[in-house]
């Protein structure tokens, strides 16, 4: 990573690069002077909006790393939402297919968001809750090694 010494802007040559480089925030009124130091981890500036980034990237590195997940494979994986966005960003970025099961009681802002960044989204019936999403997961996964 690159940093524009003008204006210190880094500059990133891969995605990968800005998971996990969040901000802390010093907080120095939120408490009597004295009573606390209180800091928060800026999470929701990394790329795909929250800490699930790095979970994926993790999950998708390991995978790599044990040969479970070689050039041009499928990324498969039940979701919730945040997940699923960092595996889709992360995943298409690296040339994968990223196929996310999402029950259909969870946000379809999520889902639009993941199918923008390419992921391929199946809805799974409510009544079935994740269990039903793992299900569909595994059978996929099963099916498409």
């Amino acid at each position: 990573m690159k940093t524009v010494e003008s204006s210190r802007l880094r500059v990133a040559d891969d995605i990968t690069q800005l998971v996990g480089e969040t901000p802390i925030l010093h907080f120095k009124r939120l408490v009597p002077r004295g009573a606390a130091d209180v800091y928060a981890k800026l999470e929701y500036l990394n790329p795909g909006g929250s800490v699930k980034d790095r979970a994926a990237i993790g999950i998708i590195r390991r995978a790599e790393e044990e040969g479970k997940l070689r050039p041009g494979g499928t990324i498969v994986e039940a979701t919730a939402g945040n997940t699923g966005i960092g595996l889709a960003l992360i995943g298409v970025n690296r040339g994968y297919r990223v196929a996310l099961f999402v029950p259909e009681r969870f946000s379809e802002e999520k889902v639009m968001i993941m199918r923008a960044l390419s992921a391929e989204v199946t809805r799974t019936p409510d009544a079935e809750g994740m269990t039903g999403a793992i299900e569909q997961a595994k059978k996929m996964a099963a099916s498409d090694p």
